[in-house]
């Protein structure tokens, strides 16, 4: 039976540092922090919550992340082949095979949502958010989110540009989409957040976000951040390992993984900064769930001077953010078949 070094070739490795940066960034930072963080965070109170989601940050996700990378790099494998690698007839390779599996049904719920970006870039490009005020946008939504056609025509359409990116492999597809776009969604970040704090009432979001109430915190509130922490984070997932084993070694783990972490916290502060004075500024409600961010940046972009760029760019942004978050499900498949053809030499 053909070895895996046969059946795949020579394994790839990141180009640079940067790219490496920008490819577990783009991992790392995606619907976790500018979809779901801002909501989550609306329904357990605003900014108690963020620095318990802070707090689970440091104390736990760092540590589990940079364990992760090390496995990955050690073994030179993916998430199954690393456990085969260094427990050797052991049983621990399962834990990589869930890690797989996992990632899998997590991209299945991304590229829904990622495809709903998809379909409000189309239609800012057709200008249908002008002049909509904050009930329309919400109509807008829920007539959209609802439809049993619309949202898996543009989910397939994603899984077609995800499956490109893939294909291209590590440096010449995530790590060169990368490298680009994740610059530039940090850039259109920061241009919807000057906006968004100058909307009349923006006082009052940024004072739900920064204030703690911790009168507000429960058992679940602690829950939820731990678990953002690590849905953003990507743990526990298989894809750190596996990007791990791409990583050359002279590279610093712990800075690394320090600067993904870093950037992963701040894109979702970011977020949220974009969000809530806007959520005020609508008159929407903090706890509205995961529509927030479509009712809330289409009516940020309106009222923005050349507002019709905007949502285009972050979009196109987004997708690939979206892409490079998904993507690793593509690489971990390899473990799986390498564990059907019961090679124990794995690279």
């Amino acid at each position: 039976m053909a070895k895996g070094k046969d059946v795949f070739g020579k394994r790839e490795s990141f180009a640079s540092k940067f790219g490496i940066i920008a490819a577990a960034a783009g991992s790392a930072v995606g619907l976790g922090n500018i979809w779901r963080f801002p909501y989550v965070a609306g329904e357990n109170g605003g900014g108690a919550y963020l620095l318990i989601y802070i707090m689970f940050v440091i104390v736990i996700g760092l540590p589990a992340m940079l364990s992760e990378l090390i496995i990955g790099r050690r073994s030179n494998s993916n998430a199954v082949g690393a456990f085969r690698k260094l427990r050797p007839g052991s049983l621990w390779y399962l834990v990589g095979i869930m890690g797989v599996l996992t990632g899998f049904l997590i991209f299945a719920f991304y590229s829904t949502v990622a495809g709903w970006t998809l379909h409000y870039t189309y239609l800012a490009v057709k200008g249908t958010f002008h002049g909509l005020s904050g009930a329309q946008l919400n109509e807008l939504f829920e007539k959209f989110h609802t439809s049993s056609l619309l949202p898996v025509f543009w989910q397939i359409i994603f899984l077609f540009l995800t499956a490109g990116i893939v294909m291209a492999g590590i440096e010449k597809g995530i790590e060169r989409y990368t490298k680009i776009l994740m610059p530039i969604l940090f850039l259109i970040l920061l241009i919807l957040v000057i906006r968004a704090v100058t909307l009349p009432g923006a006082g009052k979001g940024l004072q739900f976000l920064f204030m703690p109430d911790f009168s507000k915190v429960t058992a679940k509130t602690i829950l939820e951040a731990m678990g953002q922490a690590f849905f953003s984070l990507s743990l526990g997932m298989g894809v750190l390992i596996t990007y791990g084993s791409y990583i050359q070694k002279h590279e610093n783990l712990t800075d690394v993984a320090g600067e993904v972490a870093f950037f992963d916290t701040l894109v979702a502060i970011l977020a949220g900064v974009a969000i809530f004075p806007a959520v005020f500024a609508f008159g929407l409600k903090p706890e509205a769930g995961p529509g927030l961010a479509f009712l809330t940046l289409p009516g940020i972009f309106q009222q923005m001077p050349g507002g019709y760029f905007f949502p285009l760019a972050c979009g196109s942004c987004s997708h690939i953010q979206y892409i490079s978050s998904g993507s690793y499900s593509g690489i971990p498949d390899r473990g799986v078949w390498y564990v059907a053809q019961g090679s124990d030499n794995m690279e």
